[in-house]
């Protein structure tokens, strides 16, 4: 087993770990270290036992306030699936039924008398403005 040394409040500590495990300790006394310097800065000199435990607890309450969340989420995404799973299970819904007017063949015919008239003026003002 390597021999890890790591340093938590201001103090260096030997540690043993499985092999290949090192950087995962190097990282937890990182975090260890971390809320013993907190708890350092809070009151001072104290003895290891007493700072490791109160940064032990720090970082427990932390934990305990991330289990909270992730069983919040993991209930709510347990829900969303649940509905998702539903509204696939669900049948389609039946379509709707969308009349459109038509217009009368009358209209359409006016319309194109129309547009053929504006076209023809159209054509004769340019004449005019050509001539001019």
């Amino acid at each position: 087993m390597p021999d890890v040394k790591i340093s938590v409040g201001n103090r260096d500590y030997e540690v043993a770990c499985q092999p290949g495990e090192e950087h995962f300790l190097q990282s937890a006394a990182r975090l260890l270290d971390v809320e013993a310097t907190t708890v350092l800065g809070q009151f001072g000199r104290l003895p290891d036992a007493r700072m490791l435990l109160m940064a032990g607890l720090m970082l427990a309450d932390k934990t305990a306030g991330l289990e909270e969340r992730n069983q919040q989420l993991t209930a709510s995404l347990r829900a969303l699936q649940a509905e998702i799973e539903a509204l696939r299970a669900a049948p389609a819904p039946e379509p709707q039924r969308i009349e459109v007017p038509v217009v009368p063949h009358h209209v359409v015919e006016t319309m194109a008398e129309l547009a053929a008239r504006a076209e023809a003026i159209a054509a004769t003002v340019e004449e005019r403005a050509a001539s001019d």
